[in-house]
């Protein structure tokens, strides 16, 4: 008798999906997105060449004496794409920065990633870390404690914050039918205007100062630092061990990928897709509150209403890019932080605006987003999405 292969979007076939170790499953997918990277690098090569003074005057005599033009693009080319590698790979202070900038990524990107498996569309994650900031910094300037023990606190206090902000979400999202975009918009707004009304009040304000700014955090609350790098980068790497061994080892993680492939599947065999929701939600605000922390406990920087930065949505874009995995999220973290890290060594060394280096990512993200339009350009035969590809494309667009 021949054994019949399991439906896609079945809990059979979610749970058979662990004992398929074949790779070839994920070569379409890491072929698609090495592919477009190396397309949005040649595009930026054209915008670098078409923002150099010596190029567009070169283009008035083009038709007279072409090799200037081409001469004065190699030149900027390889002058900018070098500063971006030395910038940012290029020696052990480099190499510092961009772990430094891409640890918050990769800690918010797995929020986002965890919630995208769950069939959730995580886009809260500016809010939760901005809650998460307030509570985390309030312990770390107002307690007195002793070193070790007073980071601890401060580090739970991000991680509950973070975590009760989105499972806030979970719940809204589990029990009223809520669609989790409206709502973590929304949330990100509370979260912004509450933390200006908390930076108003004295117990939060730096002392002899009026502006809506914090003091750091005590030196007593910061992360311990070897070589400049600091604990936090240490526990986002941990956290992607944490969030692989969630999905892939455990029963709540076999949960999660049933109902992001197939909630009504998943409810039909069984699951809780309530606890789910709620489950995944909370996760991702923890790991969002882990990643203010590389700001607040790692870098002593001040809290204000800005202090994630663009890092909550720029999340999205390094799980997406990551294919909804781990350890995808963990690489696209690292490229995002190279190409934030070497952005201003290509203004400093080659005077390409910095800028440049944000077109690269959303360059990145539009040709991965795009895997038939890659395939197109690079004539390669169409071939079907990969598990994560799956998850990606069943996550948090349903009502």
């Amino acid at each position: 008798m021949s054994q019949q292969t399991p439906a896609p979007g079945t809990t059979e076939e979610i749970a058979s999906a662990p004992r398929r170790r074949d790779l070839t499953v994920w070569l379409p997918t890491v072929t698609d997105s090495v592919l477009a990277v190396v397309l949005a690098l040649v595009v930026g090569a054209v915008l670098i060449a078409l923002s150099t003074e010596e190029v567009l005057n070169s283009l008035s005599y083009f038709f007279s004496y072409p090799w200037d033009f081409f001469r004065f693009a190699g030149t900027a080319v390889g002058d900018g794409y070098r500063a971006l590698f030395e910038g940012s790979l290029g020696s052990g202070t480099a190499i510092t920065r961009t772990l430094q900038r891409a640890a918050p990524l990769i800690a918010a990107g797995l929020g986002v990633t965890l919630a995208f498996r769950s069939g959730l569309f995580n886009i809260g994650a500016q809010g939760q870390m901005l809650v998460a900031a307030m509570l985390c910094g309030w312990i770390g300037f107002q307690l007195d404690l002793p070193t070790g023990l007073h980071m601890l606190l401060a580090l739970a206090g991000a991680l509950v914050a973070g975590a009760a902000w989105g499972g806030t979400i979970g719940v809204l999202k589990a029990r009223t039918g809520a669609h989790e975009v409206i709502t973590t918009i929304m949330f990100n707004n509370i979260a912004r205007f509450v933390a200006l009304f908390l930076l108003g009040l004295d117990a939060f304000q730096r002392a002899g100062s009026d502006n809506k700014q914090t003091p750091p955090v005590a030196d007593s609350a910061t992360y311990p630092s070897i070589g400049g790098l600091h604990l936090g980068i240490l526990l986002s790497l941990l956290a992607a061990v944490g969030v692989w061994w969630l999905l892939d080892r455990t029963t709540l993680g076999f949960q999660m990928r049933a109902v992001g492939a197939n909630p009504d599947a998943a409810r039909t065999a069984g699951m809780s897709v309530t606890r789910v929701y709620v489950s995944a939600m909370t996760l991702a605000g923890m790991l969002s509150g882990l990643a203010v922390t590389m700001t607040v406990l790692g870098q002593q920087n001040p809290i204000t209403d800005n202090v994630a930065g663009s890092v909550g949505f720029d999340a999205i874009t390094v799980a997406l890019l990551g294919r909804a995995t781990p350890l995808g999220t963990v690489l696209a973290g690292l490229l995002f932080g190279a190409l934030s890290a070497g952005g201003l060594s290509m203004q400093g060394a080659a005077g390409i605006p910095p800028e440049l280096s944000e077109v690269l990512q959303a360059l990145i993200v539009l040709f991965v987003a795009a895997p038939a339009l890659v395939r197109g350009i690079f004539r390669l035969r169409g071939s079907s999405a990969g598990g994560a590809d799956q998850a990606v494309g069943a996550s948090g667009w349903s009502a």
